[in-house]
């Protein structure tokens, strides 16, 4: 069985113009690649074999500013350190036969780590400069004792357009087994943002996961973060805080059909800010 996902990623900030830049990969070590626009830093591929998934983190906007979060790998000065599994951009699931790949992290005990899956990429990846920059890499979705339930392969494509940034993730998923997606709060895309992008808590809250375990959020005591926002054009409220557009394609994933039990996106997915873990964190949701 194999299911295809077509998501288009774009981060915003001011577009100018529409001038194709050139996009370069450099290895920065055996488990880094960089994403280079015109030789300025825009992402990393990160896909360490000690770290649960692979990960674009951190990602920059055009202008040079961090959007994603720093905390677990690169920790900031007053940001939130819940959810230690929201790490830049991923994909995966909470419940594939049972095992949970999303809230896989460090902070899992060692005694539950066999409930939790891992992605681990296993193949040589190929890189391809230009004004379409191109990645592309295989990876297993497997348990804790390496059996596989999931090939991966999944291919980016890195698009610059004078101050808009574009990432394509095309991934396809093969079973090597019996494997179920059943209905759960968590999958299939995320991101989580940094600090200063998020709509603040104003009291703790708490989040168990389907394995029992609990992550609390601490109420923001940061003033300089208020969730008041306003653009350049004077928009405020709901009208200006979404600059970080996540977009489906939505004939790819009506075509590619999945039995109706099992299937994790059976309709086209509507995205929202998540009201269950303090809105920080951007989710492909029924």
């Amino acid at each position: 069985m194999k299911k295809t996902f077509f998501l288009l990623l774009l981060f915003i900030s001011c577009i100018n113009n529409y001038l194709s830049a050139q996009i370069e990969f450099v290895k920065k070590n055996d488990h880094d690649i960089q994403v280079l626009i015109n030789k300025k830093l825009f992402t990393d591929f990160f896909y360490s074999d000690t770290f649960p998934k692979p990960v674009l983190y951190p990602i920059y906007a055009a202008d040079g500013e961090i959007i994603t979060r720093g905390f677990p790998l690169a920790p900031r000065p007053n940001e939130p350190t819940d959810h230690p599994h929201h790490v830049g951009l991923w994909l995966n699931y909470e419940n594939v036969n049972g095992l949970d790949f999303w809230n896989n992290s460090y902070a899992i005990p060692a005694e539950k780590k066999n409930l939790y899956g891992s992605i681990k990429t296993d193949s040589a990846f190929t890189t391809t400069n230009g004004e379409h920059g191109i990645l592309t890499y295989a990876a297993n979705w497997q348990d804790q004792k390496g059996n596989i339930l999931l090939k991966e392969v999944t291919k980016y494509v890195f698009i610059a357009q004078g101050d808009m940034r574009i990432i394509d993730r095309i991934t396809t998923l093969t079973a090597r087994q019996n494997v179920s997606f059943p209905d759960t709060k968590d999958g299939m895309i995320g991101l989580r943002v940094a600090h200063e992008l998020e709509l603040p808590s104003k009291e703790e809250r708490e989040f168990t996961d389907n394995k029992g375990n609990i992550t609390k959020v601490k109420a923001n005591n940061d003033k300089s973060v208020k969730g008041n926002y306003i653009t350049n054009e004077g928009k405020t409220g709901d009208d200006a805080c979404c600059r970080t557009p996540i977009l489906s394609a939505p004939r790819r994933l009506r075509a590619a059909r999945l039995p109706r039990p099992s299937a994790p996106l059976r309709r086209r997915p509507r995205v929202r800010p998540c009201p269950r873990c303090s809105r920080t964190c951007v989710r492909a949701r029924r």
